[in-house]
């Protein structure tokens, strides 16, 4: 996110389009969650950790999980602009 951030002009948005995880593993006991709370593991959670800051938050990917990581990358702003059952789009300004 820092490099996201890094790489907007002054003033700039960035919009992050997520999947519909929840902060709980209890809150993704459903059909879909379980995609939401597999493929992270497969995918997400190995790639975040081969990297620097390497915060692989898998299934914990939810809004919460979610603002921290961007305000960790500098921006000041995070809104919730719209969702669906399978994705959330979240609005970021510095």
């Amino acid at each position: 996110m820092a490099h996201v951030r890094a790489a907007l002009k002054p003033g700039g948005t960035c919009l992050a389009v997520e999947p519909q995880a929840r902060d709980s593993r209890s809150d993704m006991l459903h059909p879909i969650g379980r995609l939401f709370y597999s493929a992270p593991t497969m995918v997400c959670v190995p790639a975040s950790l081969s990297r620097e800051v390497g915060a692989a938050l898998g299934f914990r990917a939810g809004e919460q999980g979610l603002r921290e990581v961007m305000t960790d990358g500098g921006f000041s702003y995070v809104n919730r602009v719209t969702e669906t059952p399978f994705s959330r789009v979240l609005e970021l300004r510095g």
